[in-house]
């Protein structure tokens, strides 16, 4: 943040859940604030989160009996790749006191608790109805824009392009220059950057074709908003940056049969496998230990054989009903009445699946009972205190990717996955209904990319509808 005194605002660049969490902070000391977002409407990325946000020593785990701090959240985070301990500690120990910053402040419903990909804990929160990340970040832009209705303390600007800070000697930012219909206007005072990354940055002059071109082919989830222009005003001034080149691959997305080239798709909820679904290859077999860190599985699809199916049974889904219902009306899932069916046309050995699905359910009732640990390739639990949340951020290595992406566009290739969880079953008779993802995507080298906090989908194409 720059320093201007004396300062009669702060300006914050950037709509999302960080741009009204520093505007609402700023209010909260006395100050003013002013939002400038370059979209029709906040927001950002930060309303497409779908399975939570996470924290540890919070009060929502302490009534669930669940044992987490921020040194045990900093272990994971590290074990995870962080390669700044200073950066990663900072925030896990904000963590906790910043969920009960949303719980308090904006009386949110935060009480469900979940343990995702590279969690030891179940540490992942959201309510109880729709996405997380649209509930959040939509408290703090009302709570916001009724404070700016009735006050000159708050303001936000919309279709507001910033594009220059602007300074005051070389080491002195002074304000913002931004752009609306056409005209130039200024800003000043102290300025926060909170414009995201440059998942979407697909120009020959973006941060993506600068920092990793071998990603420039792949798709994203980001909105097309995401071009990097908080970074690119900032290198500008000399400003120093670090670890542009950690770019996020993730493993599972949709996308609609109908419109399978599109360069943004739709993210495939990791709360969708931390319900209890279970990934399975072409031939039906489980290959990847759903609950594992993004670059892990990414990197287990490359090694298997497409098409990639991820499932979930009725229980999960009911549990994750509005995702369900949000992917249904947007027509990128697809529902099966029972294991048979999904068999008939997908071409799978129904006693392949059955057995894959039937030893997925042996390890969740391990784990539940708590009798063993689970195998490598271990299952989500049936336990509602480890099912379905976002897990924290985690990165691929730049070279290793660079290896992933290089070998996968030789061959042009049909993948899709789908999601299952466990359920008890009659001996002799078919499982309950089953709903299911299922995506295809015709070249292998379409995973995904994100960059900084941003989050992305592997290519693919799906549809979905309810079952009986």
């Amino acid at each position: 943040m720059a320093k201007v005194f004396p300062a009669h605002q702060c300006i914050v660049v950037g709509g999302g859940l960080a741009g009204f969490s520093a505007a609402h902070t700023i209010l909260e000391y006395g100050g003013r604030a002013v939002v400038l977002d370059k979209s029709p409407f906040c927001g950002g990325n930060s309303t497409k989160a779908t399975s939570g946000i996470n924290g540890s020593g919070t009060s929502s785990q302490k009534a669930k009996g669940i044992k987490d701090d921020a040194d045990i959240f900093l272990s994971d985070t590290l074990k995870g790749g962080a390669k700044k301990p200073e950066v990663a500690k900072v925030m896990c120990v904000e963590s906790g006191p910043g969920v009960e910053w949303l719980i308090e402040k904006f009386d949110l419903d935060l009480s469900l608790v979940a343990r995702l990909g590279g969690h030891s804990q179940p540490r992942t929160h959201r309510g109880a109805e729709r996405f997380p990340g649209m509930t959040i970040t939509y408290a703090l832009m009302q709570r916001f824009e009724k404070i700016a209705e009735t006050s000159d303390r708050a303001r936000i600007v919309n279709k507001a392009r910033v594009f220059n800070l602007l300074t005051d000697g070389p080491k002195q930012v002074i304000g913002a220059e931004y752009e609306k219909a056409g005209m130039a206007y200024n800003e000043y005072g102290p300025v926060i950057l909170c414009s995201g990354g440059f998942g979407a940055d697909f120009g020959s002059d973006s941060l993506l074709a600068k920092y990793r071109p071998d990603l420039l082919h792949l798709p994203t989830t980001n909105g097309e908003h995401c071009t990097g222009d908080g970074i690119k005003m900032g290198e500008r001034i000399n400003a120093k940056t670090i670890d542009l080149e950690w770019v996020q691959v993730h493993p599972t997305g949709l996308v609609k049969i109908d419109d399978a080239d599109a360069k943004v798709k739709f993210l495939a909820a990791e709360a969708l496998r931390g319900v209890g679904g279970v990934l399975i290859d072409k031939t039906g077999n489980r290959f990847c230990n759903e609950l594992g860190r993004r670059d892990y599985v990414s990197g287990m699809m490359w090694k298997n054989q497409p098409p990639f199916r991820l499932c979930l049974n009725s229980k999960a889904s009911k549990e994750i009903h509005w995702h369900c219902e949000h992917y249904k009306g947007r027509g990128v899932m697809k529902g099966y009445k029972n294991m048979q069916e999904l068999c008939d046309e997908t071409g799978i050995k129904p006693d392949v699946l059955r057995k894959t699905l039937d030893d997925h359910s042996e390890i969740g009732k391990k784990v539940e009972a708590n009798l063993t640990r689970a195998p490598t390739m271990r299952t989500r639990r049936a336990s509602r205190s480890t099912r379905g949340a976002r897990s924290s951020s985690t990165t691929c290595r730049p070279r290793s990717m660079t290896r992933t992406a290089s070998r996968s566009s030789r061959r042009p290739s049909t993948t899709a996955w789908v999601g299952w969880r466990s359920t008890r079953r009659v001996r002799s008779r078919a499982p309950r209904a089953v709903r299911s993802v299922v995506c295809t995507r015709r070249a292998r080298s379409r995973a995904v990319c994100t960059a900084t906090t941003a989050s992305a989908a592997t290519r693919c194409s799906t549809a979905w509808s309810s079952a009986a």
